[in-house]
């Protein structure tokens, strides 16, 4: 059985297989080639000791828009950060954008710092101006390294579209999120490591 075969019995079993992205995507996909599943986790400090859980180092960014300089992680010590991996033609992206982009013009000004870092599936995603494009599209004002290498989404050890991260102020990923929803929960785990009340 091949292994696209292995992730749709899978992801049936899981109750997933009913999602209407599913049966139109994975028909062109490569075998191999990432799966959006909706999944959260909070990192807990037993698991940042075994882990290491260090917000990574954005790695081969060919380009930064919105930015006059490359982006460090040195750079974001101090804030707190919330990176989203994502695609211009990933529907699932485009549909967690409005929160993203509401959530950097709400608490910017309170040490949120939000970077894009923007993967392509496909090839003309690969394109500088298409991405700007989207970016006026989704009114996406804040920092998207342009990854067209995949080095960054290595460097988090990433497998799928959308996927946000959120580092506390010392660089430490305290959580993440996979795929759409868990809107009310990211953002409450923003305010908390902002140090704001509910």
């Amino acid at each position: 059985m091949s292994s696209l075969l292995q992730r749709r019995k899978f992801l049936t079993y899981l109750g997933l297989g009913t999602l209407g992205w599913q049966a139109a995507s994975w028909a062109s996909r490569p075998s191999g080639s990432p799966i959006i599943a909706p999944e959260s986790k909070i990192i807990t400090p037993e698991s940042i000791a075994r882990s290491q859980n260090q917000l990574p180092e954005f790695q081969g960014i060919s380009e930064w828009l919105n930015s006059s300089s490359q982006v460090t992680t040195k750079d974001l010590l101090g804030k707190v950060v919330l990176v989203q991996i994502w695609t211009l033609g990933c529907i699932n992206c485009q549909r967690t954008l409005p929160y993203v982009t509401s959530w950097h013009k709400k608490y910017a000004a309170k040490g949120l710092q939000t970077i894009g870092i923007h993967t392509p599936e496909f090839a003309f995603e690969r394109d500088s101006k298409n991405i700007r494009r989207a970016m006026t599209k989704h009114g996406i004002t804040y920092p998207v390294g342009v990854d067209n290498d995949f080095q960054t989404w290595k460097a988090f050890k990433n497998e799928y579209w959308p996927h946000l991260f959120l580092a506390d102020r010392q660089g430490i990923i305290r959580y993440d999120h996979i795929g759409e929803g868990a809107y009310d929960e990211t953002e409450a785990k923003i305010r908390q490591l902002l140090g704001q009340k509910a």
